[in-house]
């Protein structure tokens, strides 16, 4: 049996990809820093809930070590533990807040894939880095969140340089709008409910729609598989087309030309 570590595994995306892991017969470990829905989802799973903060050093260390524990060894890694905040442009950002959304989506990330490493190299397993469409294209006053998610990627991709010779693939997905209870917080700012909100953030996505967090899920879980055998340092957009969009054209488009 394989076995997976899903951080940032309580809810949303990560919660998907555990249960997506779990129905193709792997042995699912996840952490993240809320108790109550990691229990719920571990007891829905039989899988190993790990509760801890992976943006500290001891947290990510310890998840690692108690999945190898349980289940004698790790073949994936899935680093999709993040968080948003500090909005603002340079002028207007909190270096604090930049800080700490750093410390949670590159450190974090960091951490626990430097404790997971070896155990992956032992088995030539895999590693999937969740990014984010916002770590390839720049977002008004999103200096740090966009700055951490574009980090996110080049981190996966180093660890593809510098650990694919031993066999171990690193790739990244990187999803768009996704109804996710984080993608829920960012429409409230939008008028209407959530259909409509999510419906106005897409509206110039060719699929015109947002992404479900199983269709996340079915590209981790692809690119884990045997069937990405050869797919390393890869960066997957999931994103209905959303980043291919020549902006400048949308105003010939919108007037009929």
């Amino acid at each position: 049996m394989k076995v997976a570590l899903v951080t940032g595994g309580g809810s949303g995306i990560g919660a998907a990809t555990a249960r997506r892991l779990a129905a193709d017969g792997w042995g699912v470990a996840i952490t993240g820093r809320r108790p109550e829905p990691l229990d719920a989802l571990a007891d829905e799973l039989d899988a190993l809930a790990l509760p801890g903060d992976v943006g500290e050093r001891a947290d990510a260390e310890a998840a690692v070590a108690a999945t190898v524990e349980h289940f004698g060894g790790l073949d994936g890694l899935v680093l999709n533990a993040g968080r948003s905040g500090a909005p603002g442009s340079l002028l207007e950002v909190d270096p604090d807040g930049f800080a700490d959304v750093h410390r949670v989506n590159v450190l974090g990330s960091l951490v626990t894939a430097r404790a997971a490493i070896q155990p992956l190299l032992e088995r030539k397993g895999a590693l999937v880095a969740v990014s984010s469409v916002a770590g390839l294209r720049a977002a008004p006053d999103s200096v740090a969140y966009c700055s951490s998610k574009a980090a996110l990627v080049m981190l996966a991709q180093c660890i593809a340089v510098d650990h694919g010779p031993a066999g171990v693939r690193a790739n990244v997905v990187c999803p768009g709008w996704t109804r996710t209870p984080m993608g829920d917080r960012a429409m409230a700012g939008l008028a209407g409910g959530p259909d409509e909100a999510y419906a106005e953030a897409t509206r110039h996505v060719p699929l015109r729609r947002a992404c479900g967090p199983e269709e996340v899920a079915g590209a981790i879980a692809w690119l884990l598989s045997d069937d990405a055998s050869y797919v390393n340092g890869a960066v997957l957009t999931v994103d209905g087309g959303g980043t291919v969009v020549d902006i400048g054209a949308l105003a010939f488009a919108e007037s009929g030309r």
